[in-house]
């Protein structure tokens, strides 16, 4: 089940004015490489923010995410403290309520989510880009197997899922099966909206 917190009512057009940048796409796309890098490439600006999601699952060298249990996670989502919550792959994930209190202070906030909650976050910001980022499927299989994560299911089943629907509502496209400078550069213009392309 993926919602969204209501953490746009009252407020007209939905909460701004800075953008949410939503990143998107199949396991193994490189999403978190790129994000990495982008980050890297944001260090020393104040107004770009990388939130660190919260998970229900051990914590992993590739990501940099708050691991909790699922009763943490059941807590605080109770208690109010996400901005948006869902479930993938057996896990829970969410992002915290502060995102807003930088969006309304006009900073972007890029944050790699699933695909199932961009509707209710286009609803509920009112300046959101998703950036989805993919790879040909040979590439996204030997990532996933490199990866060896067991505990987000086979291989085979996460292939199976559709990788154009990573891209069905995406603003721009990454094609991550190049150099991961490169489209980390490229996703680096989107964050800071220059336009993507060299």
């Amino acid at each position: 089940m993926s919602e969204t917190a209501t953490t746009a009512e009252g407020e007209a057009g939905g909460i701004g004015p800075g953008r949410l940048v939503l990143v998107v796409g199949p396991s193994g796309a490189g999403k978190d490489t790129l994000l990495r890098l982008a980050q890297a490439a944001c260090l020393d600006d104040r107004d770009i923010v990388f939130p660190r999601r919260i998970v229900t699952r051990e914590p992993s060298a590739d990501e940099d995410n708050i691991a909790v249990s699922e009763g943490e996670f059941r807590s605080a989502r109770e208690h109010g403290d996400f901005a948006v919550h869902w479930a993938a792959h057996g896990h829970s994930y969410a992002l915290p309520i502060e995102i807003n209190d930088d969006i309304r202070a006009g900073r972007a906030v890029v944050a790699n989510v699933s695909r199932t909650v961009i509707g209710a976050l286009r609803e509920a910001y009112a300046n959101v880009v998703v950036v989805a980022i993919t790879a040909p499927p040979e590439v996204l299989a030997q990532r996933l197997a490199a990866r060896s994560r067991h505990s987000d299911g086979s291989i085979a089943d996460r292939l199976a899922r559709s990788v154009a629907d990573a891209t069905a509502h995406a603003d721009v496209t990454i094609l991550n099966a190049g150099s991961a400078e490169y489209h980390g550069r490229q996703l680096v213009r989107v964050i800071r909206n220059e336009g993507w392309q060299d």
